[in-house]
């Protein structure tokens, strides 16, 4: 039987998704190990893990290259890929927020706003929504120094603690929406492929709620 491809974020969404899996009744010792490679398989050669960039997850996803993946909602929203999204896992929570200095709240005069941040459809969906014109800086780092160093007005990025933006000065001046991991499937997978996808989306979710209870 073909194995069922998990594609998983690199970092700790994947770290944190692997427990899961063991919660579930999946031998992933072998992804416990320290490794270079990319693409590791459970102990029962029952499931295959690629490990990618989170933004690269819902593009394997829809290509159909990957069954099933965990990516964070930040990720679904900005790519917009065509695949179910099953569940919310509850963690790798944050929020997507604008953030800026706090005085420039309902201050800012530019006719244009200009935004810094590597989430660019999320925060030009964000802003149309409002009827505000808006100039998006793409950064796909440090965004917070925008602001700091004049390049922008605000910027909008995800927010765990907050502390990053303390440190510059810099506050929440809206929250957009709340982000946690989901779980996703492949369409043509959840069909073609079902008798084998549904047992298992059922157990994580299952699973999932449990620990909520």
């Amino acid at each position: 039987m073909e194995l069922l491809t998990i594609a998983l974020a690199k970092g700790r969404l994947a770290e944190c998704a692997v427990e899961l899996f063991e919660k579930c009744g999946i031998d992933c010792a072998p992804l416990k190990v320290e490794t270079r490679k990319l693409v590791l398989h459970d102990a029962q050669k029952k499931y295959r893990f690629i490990f990618v960039k989170p933004s690269d997850v819902p593009t394997y996803i829809e290509r159909g290259v990957a069954d099933i993946g965990v990516v964070g909602k930040d990720t679904l929203l900005e790519e917009n890929k065509d695949v179910y999204e099953i569940a919310d896992l509850g963690f790798g929570a944050c929020r997507m927020c604008v953030a800026g200095y706090r005085q420039q709240k309902g201050a800012i005069t530019n006719s244009v706003l200009r935004v810094a941040s590597k989430y660019e459809n999320v925060a030009r969906e964000y802003y149309a929504r409002q009827g505000i014109t808006v100039d998006i800086i793409k950064l796909n780092g440090s965004v917070e120094l925008g602001p700091v160093i004049g390049l922008s007005d605000v910027i909008v990025d995800i927010v765990e603690s907050g502390r990053t933006l303390e440190a510059n000065d810099l506050s929440v001046l809206e929250e957009i929406c709340k982000i946690t991991a989901r779980l996703v499937v492949n369409k043509v997978s959840m069909k073609t492929r079902y008798d084998e996808i549904k047992p298992l989306t059922d157990k994580i979710i299952a699973t999932v709620e449990a620990g909520i209870k």
